[in-house]
């Protein structure tokens, strides 16, 4: 398969490319070091991506910010990163793709844990994340040309557990390499609509 991947480069998207790559051509997106430049959080540069990479069997997104911190002290601003970024740069992923996907194509987005298991700090990711899985359940049914959409909600990181650790008490870390293989799942697989959890 042909797929794009945007977040190649992070803790999940490296651990995905690597499952991935001997089996399928990859060209990667992001607003580093990557095949092709995107700001998830601009649609005029998310449109000029598909218009750079072409056609694609398969869409992976492991990108997108959210913001961590106290709900009493959260401000607008930075909630609207997490809509920005997380919820309306995945959904807008999907929007603009839809004529880039080949027939039985499919996309995967990412969530994470924080939606089904809140934790305090953890407001706006969970708002984003719920959002994105809703778009997938929903938009599984209209998808045409038999395109598949997945999502993969991941626990904490044992990579990143030193980072995020303390937003996440009790709870137990699974490694990136567990984690892209629900994306092999979602890619290679049959299925859709489904949000595939990694706890």
């Amino acid at each position: 398969m042909r797929i794009l991947m945007i977040g190649a480069t992070g803790t999940i998207g490296s651990a995905v490319y690597r499952n991935l790559v001997e089996r399928h051509e990859i060209v990667s997106a992001g607003r580093g070091e990557a095949d092709v430049f995107v700001d998830m959080t601009s649609p005029e540069s998310i449109m000029a991506m598909y218009e750079t990479v072409g056609k694609v069997d398969a869409v992976i997104c492991t990108a997108g910010k959210v913001h961590f911190g106290s709900l009493l002290e959260m401000t607008p601003e930075q909630n609207e990163a997490s809509v920005q970024s997380k919820l309306k740069g995945q959904i807008n992923i999907v929007l603009l793709g839809l004529n880039y996907v080949n027939d039985q194509g499919s996309f995967t987005l990412t969530t994470g844990i924080t939606m089904d298991d809140p934790v305090v700090g953890g407001v706006s990711a969970a708002m984003a994340c719920a959002a994105v899985k809703g778009f997938v359940q929903a938009a599984a049914i209209e998808m045409p040309r038999g395109i598949r959409i997945n999502n993969v909600s991941p626990n904490v990181l044992v990579e990143s557990i030193e980072k995020y650790g303390p937003y996440f008490p009790g709870f137990e870390p699974v490694p990136a390499s567990r984690v892209a293989q629900a994306f092999r799942k979602s890619v290679e697989g049959a299925q859709t609509g489904k949000t595939y959890t990694v706890y």
